[in-house]
C-alpha cells in the first residue's frame, strides 16, 4: 500500500562526544518516515548550529558538514510534509535567536489549532518565515514573560491542541515531551560513551537505538516532559520527568499497520510480531485456501508469513520491490501512475503463472495503487487473485500528522465492499476487523488506541 505518507522522525541525543553523527545514524534508520528533507542542529554550550535541506539523510549530509556541527548535544529530523510546503524554509529544525538565547524545536504530529493559533500571532505582530505549524511554538516561547525555558515552553504546550512528539535544543539543555494523548512515539534510550560517561536518546523508533547500539529505557509517557542538564559533567543525572498534563494515552494504531519499521519497538510492543498476528488474525477470519500466500512488499510481509502459518498455505516471495525508484519527474498520467507502480513492484511470472494467489497488503486508501497491483499480476498470469487486507476499512481521513486524503478520495468510505472489489479487479476481498486488530495487538480492555482512520471517532478536529 503506497498512498499512505509515512510522517516524519524526531531524534535528540545529549551528553555525547559525536552527538550530530549519533544523529545522522539515527535518522538514516528512521528514513522510512520521511524522504522529503532531512536536518540536524547541535549545540555546545555557547552556541546552537543548524544544517538541513531537501533530500534523503545522505544526500543532505556529508563528512565537511557533520563536523560543522560541534556538541555534545543534538536535535535531528526526517520530513514528510503534513503541513509545511516543499521548501528549504519548511525543513527542521525549526530555529530562532530570542530573549533568553537560542532554541531549535523537532516535531513530529500535528498541531490541529495551528490556523488559530497563527492568525492570532500574526494579529499581534508577529513574522512568520514558513508555513510549518511548528512555528507556531517558537513565537509562544518567545511571548512568554516566564524566566525560564522549561516554564516557556510549558506555558506555550498550553496553548497548542493536536498531536506532537517535539524535542527542544537550547544551548544547554533539551527538553523532549509528548502530547497528553500520546499520538505520536517517542522512545527514551540511554548511551555508553567510549569513556565510560552516560549520555541519552530520545527518537520516534528504536531501531533508531538498535543502529548506534543505545539501550531502549521506557517510552516517554503521554503528557510528559523530560528535561535534559548537565551535558557538560561526566556522570550527568537521568532525566528529570514533569507532568506537562493528565495523560489521556490514545497512541495511533496504525503505527502497527504500517508506519514503524517491523525492527522497532513503538508504545513498547515489537511491531514485527504484532503485523504476524494481524495476518494470523485474518486467516482466522476470512478462511480459504490457495496456491499461495503472497505479501506486497514490503509492509504486507509479516501479515503474509503469519496468514500462510495460521492457513497452512505456502508463504511466497512473488513480488520484488525495487528499492532504488525515487521520485519520477513525468506528468501525473494514467500511463505515469501505472508506470510507477512497475517501477517499485514486480512480479515473478514464472512463480505465480496459472496459480489462485492470495494476496496480502495492509491497507487500501484511493484503491488506485491496489488496482495496478492486481492488473500486474493478471498480466503475469495469475489465475485467481483474492487481495486481503491486514487492517480494517480506511473511512476518515487522520488529522494528527498523517498525510490522508479527503474522506471524498477515501474509496472504502464511499463505496461498498463490493464495489471496491469490483474497481480493483480482484476475484475476492477482505479486511481485518477492527476486533481483530485490537486483538494483535493485545490491548487490554481499558487500553484505548486512536482508531479515528478506521471509525471516524475523533479526538480533536482541526480548527480554522
Amino acid at each position: 500500500m503506497k498512498d499512505w505518507n509515512e510522517k516524519c522522525a524526531v531524534v535528540g541525543i545529549y551528553n555525547a562526544h559525536n552527538a550530530s553523527i549519533l544523529s545522522y545514524y539515527a535518522l538514516f534508520a528512521m528514513q522510512h518516515r520521511g524522504q522529503e528533507a532531512s536536518g540536524i542542529s547541535a549545540a555546545n554550550g555557547e552556541k546552537i548550529f543548524t544544517h538541513k535541506n531537501n533530500g534523503l539523510v545522505t544526500k543532505v549530509f556529508d563528512e565537511p558538514t557533520l563536523k560543522k556541527l560541534q556538541g555534545i548535544a543534538s536535535i535531528g529530523h526526517n520530513r514528510y510534509s503534513t503541513a509545511g510546503e516543499d521548501s528549504i524554509d519548511d525543513c527542521q529544525p525549526i530555529f530562532a535567536k530570542y530573549s533568553l538565547g537560542e532554541l531549535a524545536i523537532v516535531h513530529n504530529g500535528n498541531l490541529t489549532n495551528a490556523k488559530k493559533v497563527r492568525k492570532g500571532l500574526i494579529d499581534e505582530g508577529a513574522i512568520f518565515q514558513s508555513h510549518l505549524d511548528t512555528e507556531n511554538l517558537i513565537h509562544l516561547i518567545a511571548k512568554s514573560h516566564k524566566s525560564q525555558l522549561v516554564d516557556r515552553i510549558t506555558d506555550a504546550l498550553g496553548k497548542i491542541e493536536g498531536a506532537y512528539a517535539l524535542v527542544f535544543l537550547s544551548r544547554t539543555k533539551m527538553f523532549a515531551v509528548r502530547d497528553r494523548y500520546g499520538l505520536r512515539p517517542l522512545s527514551l534510550g540511554k548511551i555508553t560513551n567510549p569513556d565510560g560517561s552516560i549520555g541519552y536518546i530520545v527518537a520516534s523508533e528504536t531501531c533508531a537505538f538498535d543502529l548506534i547500539g543505545a539501550e531502549y529505557i521506557r517510552d516517554v509517557n503521554p503528557g510528559e516532559m523530560l528535561v535534559f542538564e548537565g551535558a557538560y559533567s561526566k556522570h550527568i543525572p537521568i532525566p528529570k520527568s514533569i507532568k506537562i498534563f493528565e495523560p489521556n494515552p490514545k497512541p495511533c494504531i496504525f503505527e502497527y499497520v504500517y508506519f514503524a519499521r517491523p525492527d522497532s519497538k513503538v508504545f513498547g510492543r515489537n511491531v514485527y510480531e504484532i503485523r504476524k498476528q494481524m495476518g494470523i488474525e485474518l486467516a482466522k477470519e476470512h478462511n480459504i485456501q490457495a496456491d499461495m500466500v503472497i505479501p506486497v512488499p514490503d509492509s504486507g510481509v509479516a501479515a503474509a508469513i503469519g496468514f500462510s502459518k495460521q492457513s497452512g498455505v505456502p508463504f511466497e516471495l512473488g513480488i520484488i520491490r525495487n528499492h532504488y525508484v525515487g521520485r519520477t519527474f513525468i506528468e501525473p498520467t494514467q500511463t505515469a501512475r501505472e508506470l510507477k507502480v512497475k517501477l517499485k513492484l514486480n512480479p515473478i511470472a514464472e512463480l505465480i503463472a496459472d496459480k489462485e494467489i492470495i494476496v496480502i497488503d495492509d491497507s487500501i486508501v484511493r484503491g488506485t495503487t491496489s488496482k495496478q497491483i492486481i492488473k500486474i499480476l493478471k498480466q503475469a498470469g495469475a489465475k485467481k487473485i483474492h487481495l486481503f487486507i491486514s487492517s480494517p476499512p480506511t473511512i476518515s481521513p487522520c488529522y494528527y500528522g498523517v498525510d490522508t486524503p479527503e474522506k471524498s478520495q477515501l474509496i472504502c468510505a464511499n463505496h461498498t465492499l463490493e464495489e471496491v472489489r469490483e474497481f480493483i479487479g480482484a476475484d475476492s476481498l477482505a479486511f481485518l476487523s477492527l476486533e481483530g486488530l485490537k486483538k494483535s495487538i493485545q490491548s487490554s480492555d481499558d487500553e484505548a488506541f486512536c482508531q479515528a482512520c478506521f471509525d471516524g471517532n475523533y479526538i480533536t478536529i482541526p480548527q480554522e
